[in-house]
């Protein structure tokens, strides 16, 4: 039942990638993103993340979408008119993708793809053990990050008052 679960997310994730590469119209490209990062986080709850799955729709689905949203709508980039790519540019594209494949395929040769027939189910990913990581181990630098955003917001809000 998992193989199928995760061949679905997967068929999707190509799909919805592939559709937001193609697509003509930007909000449709954003859309078929959206249910790209949707169908990332259902890989991220089949490896028992849960805390990664809900943290990756939080900031990617929303916080991230509804800003390239907004800067969507402020552009307005409504153009109706077609304009012509120069040819070194094409074919500049299509060197730089010719040689992404051969190193993607190099990479994979030189991996095993030897596939698993049990997967090991981690409790890593669960909260209370990402909780109990974090704030043994890591409390000095949660804190300082804390911190940090607090500085960085207070000083956004003093630069957007002036």
């Amino acid at each position: 039942m998992n193989q199928y679960i995760f061949f679905f997310l997967s068929v999707v994730s190509i799909y919805s990638a592939i559709m937001m590469l193609v697509s003509k119209k930007t909000i449709y490209s954003l859309l078929f993103l959206i249910i790209c990062f949707f169908s990332l986080a259902g890989h991220y709850i089949m490896l028992n993340a849960q805390f990664l799955a809900v943290v990756h729709i939080i900031v990617y689905a929303g916080a991230i979408m509804v800003l390239f949203l907004f800067t969507l709508m402020l552009l307005n980039l409504n153009l109706n008119e077609y304009i012509p790519k120069k040819k070194i540019m094409v074919v500049a594209s299509v060197i730089s993708g010719c040689i992404m494949f051969v190193v993607l395929l190099a990479s994979l040769r030189t991996y095993g793809l030897d596939i698993p027939t049990e997967l090991q189910i981690s409790q890593i990913g669960l909260v209370k053990n990402l909780g109990k990581v974090l704030f043994d181990q890591y409390l000095f630098p949660f804190e300082l990050s804390s911190f940090l955003f607090l500085t960085a917001m207070v000083g956004a809000i003093s630069i957007a008052k002036k």
